[in-house]
């Protein structure tokens, strides 16, 4: 039996929509058992009034909250009986295989690091979302938003991470990865891009196939785009923008639907010790149980010890570089 975490307190629709997600997961997943974290009183008053069952659910009482305006180093150094630390502290110690929530994205990357730690030779763990393709395929971008200043090695450590996680969940063979650039030439881009952009030719656990413009991210050229947590996050937040304004404008089309967030469910933090799943401040019902999938398709992987391996190796030939 899978042990799956979920933060109830945490999203906008807290804790409603965590408690209906989980009652359908429960269902949707039988091989799967849900531990909520939050106040017990609240869950159980809410799933009573909602007419929501929590048989089989293991709730752990949690005094505190935190919120989603809150700073996150402070929130999770202060606030030890909250539903994220709490969560945490379960899943370090393999109380639980696999934590997600709809909360204080800060709060649940800083209990990554902090807490449960990240993958020897990690040395920043990254945020992905995924890319719908018009070919029906999904790519991935990372990092989008964990980190806002890189280094050249980050950006190769994301490339890897990528690589893994499309061959290990998209179940994508020999991925392919593009360097987000505003230039297709080797020498375009700025001083980060260039040295990034020699570094993943050299990689050779990766396919890099070079770089790639802006307009290329829906295309099929690349299944993974690697770019720094800032350019990834302000990219992210321009399809978002642009998927809500054209809905408002009462456009229609499959493509664009692709585009819902909700059709996606939540994003892993790579390189951690164990699978957690960011799920947008929004999330309902549905959307949760995208994220518990997530989360037990990236136990049943063995995903966090694929990367455990790759990062083995990455370091032994970068030394070996070095030493040379």
């Amino acid at each position: 039996m899978i042990k799956i975490g979920i933060d109830a307190m945490g999203g906008d629709y807290a804790p409603l929509e965590a408690i209906k997600g989980a009652s359908l997961s429960k269902n949707a997943f039988p091989d799967v058992q849900i531990v909520l974290y939050g106040d017990e009183k609240i869950i159980k008053d809410i799933a009573a009034s909602e007419s929501q069952s929590l048989d089989g659910m293991t709730i752990v009482h949690c005094t505190e909250t935190i919120e989603m305006g809150e700073h996150p180093v402070k929130a999770i150094a202060s606030k030890r009986d909250s539903s994220i630390f709490r969560g945490f502290v379960d899943l370090a110690a393999g109380q639980i295989q696999g934590f997600l929530s709809a909360g204080n994205t800060g709060a649940m990357l800083v209990g990554s690091i902090q807490i449960l730690k990240s993958i020897e030779g990690v040395d920043r763990p990254s945020l992905l979302t995924t890319v719908p393709k018009p070919s029906g395929n999904h790519g991935i971008v990372l990092d989008v938003g964990a980190n806002a200043d890189n280094k050249p090695e980050h950006l190769q450590q994301f490339a890897l991470l990528g690589s893994i996680y499309a061959e290990a969940i998209l179940k994508i063979s020999s991925p392919k990865v593009g360097l987000v650039n505003i230039g297709e030439e080797d020498e375009k881009g700025s001083i980060l891009s260039r040295a990034a952009n020699q570094l993943l030719r050299n990689t050779q656990q990766i396919d890099f196939i070079g770089n790639i413009e802006g307009r290329e991210i829906f295309s099929d050229k690349h299944d993974i785009l690697v770019c720094d947590g800032f350019t990834g996050n302000v990219m992210v937040k321009i399809i978002e923008g642009f998927y809500y304004t054209l809905v408002k404008r009462g456009v229609q089309d499959d493509f664009l639907d692709t585009l819902n967030f909700k059709n996606h469910g939540g994003g892993l933090i790579l390189g951690v010790k164990a699978p957690v799943v960011v799920g947008h401040g929004i999330s309902k019902a549905p959307t949760f149980v995208k994220m518990v999938e997530l989360v037990k398709n990236s136990i049943e992987s063995d995903f966090c010890s694929k990367v455990g391996e790759a990062f083995s190796i990455l370091r032994s030939k970068n030394a070996d570089q070095n030493n040379g």
